[in-house]
């Protein structure tokens, strides 16, 4: 592979294994004692009571909003993807009522989520997105990034919060001169609303999620690096922080042509300069890759407060997916430490 390529295509596609059986979802329940997360902080929304000598009624303090959010429907039809040893992928069709767009999204929950003693918590949310076109496909369903295995098995560890994993595609042809670029490009789909927006409005209408962005995360390689740094930049309110793995900077698809200014405002080399992101960054290349390594250290240098960001360098990493896999225990371990846990 050429590394001198702004966009580069992992080797290895995934691996479609349609089943039979579709995996039960938990719903919500009573409230639950696993885990560390903080009780339940509804408070009572009586309207108080007198002084016992017929004053006035004191009114009692006003209801805290709970940290979860329900699912609020209508709900998905979801088809087994594939079976894996930390559980099952499912994918589902999401039409964007913001967009217009409708794409795939594939679905992997935490075992954490279907345990009764889990009924009343919301989990964090990372999105991830590939490399390549992503006509399709997401990587991140592929055997060979094992991301949920890794995930259930840090979990257990304590080293890493059973996260929601959501992973959409990113285009809808395999041209990369007609890439969409996680964008809102004038004239074609909106997919950036549709990434931004629509998809995060489908898993809170399907799942037990975080009310705030605390809960949000998002992440991808190569080109779903790109996505992910743009979508954080633009969106600080949906997300807290972001991994671009291996990412390039610069909006490249020809469907920018004649619309410069907005290419620009999509561009994360604007993005990281304008200082208006409160978000945490963690981006990252290998040391094996030369013109990437510089690419990337010199976007790094470009961020400007609030936003927050580090680099790591792989040893020897190449832009290879066997070399993304090695990045999967920092990238979950990272974002446990930036995001919040389970919450009841």
């Amino acid at each position: 592979m050429d590394p001198r390529s702004r966009r580069h295509r992992p080797l290895v596609l995934p691996v479609a294994a349609a089943l039979l059986a579709l995996a039960a979802l938990a719903g919500c329940g009573s409230s639950g004692d696993g885990g560390s997360a903080p009780a339940n902080d509804h408070l009572s929304t009586d309207a108080g009571k007198g002084d016992g000598k017929g004053g006035p009624r004191t009114p009692s303090p006003a209801p805290t909003p709970s940290k979860v959010l329900l699912p609020t429907g209508p709900k998905a039809e979801l088809k087994l993807a594939r079976s894996t040893k930390a559980g099952p992928i499912m994918v589902t069709s999401v039409r964007g009522a913001k967009s217009g767009v409708t794409g795939k999204v594939w679905v992997w929950l935490p075992p954490e989520y279907s345990d009764p003693k889990y009924a009343a918590y919301g989990f964090p949310v990372v999105m991830m997105y590939a490399g390549g076109q992503s006509n399709g496909y997401n990587t991140w369903t592929d055997p060979q990034l094992p991301i949920q295995e890794a995930d259930v098995k840090l979990s257990k560890q304590g080293k890493a919060h059973p996260f929601i994993m959501i992973m959409p595609v990113q285009n809808f042809n395999s041209h990369e001169n007609a890439a969409l670029d996680c964008s809102d490009i004038p004239g074609q789909p909106k997919m950036g609303t549709w990434m931004a927006e629509d998809v995060p409005d489908f898993v809170k209408a399907n799942f037990r999620t975080l009310r705030s962005r605390d809960g949000w995360g998002v992440m991808g390689a190569s080109t779903g690096g790109f996505c992910s740094a743009k979508l954080a930049l633009q969106h600080p309110d949906v997300f807290k922080a972001a991994i671009p793995m291996d990412a390039y900077f610069d909006p490249d698809s020809r469907l920018w042509r004649g619309h410069e200014a907005d290419r620009l405002a999509n561009s994360p080399n604007t993005l990281i300069k304008q200082g208006k992101a409160d978000i945490s960054i963690l981006a990252t290349a290998g040391s094996g890759e030369a013109y990437e390594t510089n690419l990337v250290k010199t976007w790094v240098k470009k961020a400007v407060a609030p936003v927050r960001i580090e680099y790591y360098e792989l040893p020897g990493g190449r832009h290879y997916t066997s070399d993304f896999k090695k990045l999967i225990p920092r990238a979950l371990t990272w974002f446990t430490g930036k995001l919040a846990g389970p919450t009841a």
